[in-house]
Formats: C-alpha cells, structure tokens, sequence
C-alpha cells in the first residue's frame, strides 16, 4: 500500500476538500487521464484497487501515471472505547481530492481502451470521475503550424 515513508507529525487534522483543485489539474505525462469530479478522500487500498484494475485491462500495453499520493492520516479510536482520552491511533491514509484533479494518466494505448480501463478504475473510486483526452496530443502548443506549400513562396522579406 502506498504511504508517506516517514512523517514529521503522526496524526494530523482533517482536511475539508471544498472548492476546485488549483494543482494537478492538468494532463501533464500521458495521452488520457481520469479526472475526479467530486470532493472526497481516497485510500491507499483504492489507488492500489484502481491502479491494478487499469494495468490489467491494458495488459503489457501503455504506461500508467498515479498522480495522487495519500499523504493524509486518517485515524479511529478502538471499538467500544469511551469518548475522551485522546485522539485514537492512525488507521489508514487517504489522498484529499478536489473536483478537477487528475488522478491517473495513460499513453502508449488507443483511445477505446483508455477510456474502458479508466471507466473499471472509476469504479473502484469513491468519487465520480470522468474520462478526459489532452488537448494538445499531435500538435505542437503555442505555434503557429506552416506546411510546405505555404513557406515555399515566402521569401521572408517585405
């Protein structure tokens, strides 16, 4: 399971994951992407869920981006245990997801798949989620594109 390798602070307090994700927001290493549209946490035990889900689907095709990391101790008092005395013990670690945020990435499969292997991963989340496509795939950002035919008659001078 994935977890912080060390904390500076075991227990923490909660994180309210209201408004929209400023961060991570944007398809950055692969083709497609899984897009959390509501707020919640999410487990280590669902990131691994999802993440095998995903890798199964595509078989030894593509590569797989995780671009959450639960870093956010979720701790619980024992069973049967009076109120008071504390707050109880970390029990799991959950990742705090806004509405926007990327939560995995793909490349190196077709379209079809992609979208079918992030749909099984998105089951396994507990937060809804969409199947999103970078933008710029196949064209270069911020350039104007000229073909060979419109550079051949410009001398480059007025």
């Amino acid at each position: 399971m994935l977890m912080p390798k060390r904390v500076k602070w075991r227990k923490q307090h909660r994180v309210d994951p209201c408004g929209v994700a400023t961060r991570g927001n944007e398809i950055f290493y692969g083709e497609y992407a899984l897009v959390a549209l509501t707020p919640g946490w999410i487990t280590d035990r669902q990131i691994e869920a999802a993440r095998v889900a995903l890798t199964r689907y595509v078989k030894r095709g593509g590569k797989v981006w995780i671009r959450i990391f639960p870093d956010t101790p979720i701790t619980k008092k024992p069973a049967e245990t009076r109120m008071g005395s504390g707050k109880g013990n970390p029990e799991y670690w959950v990742a705090v997801v806004k509405p926007g945020r990327v939560l995995f990435e793909m490349a190196g499969v077709p379209e079809d798949m992609a979208r079918e292997a992030m749909r099984l991963a998105g089951h396994k989340l507990s937060v809804k989620t969409k199947f999103q496509i970078r933008e710029d795939v196949g064209q270069s950002s911020n350039r104007e594109v000229v073909t060979a035919d419109e550079s051949a008659g410009d001398t480059g001078d007025e």
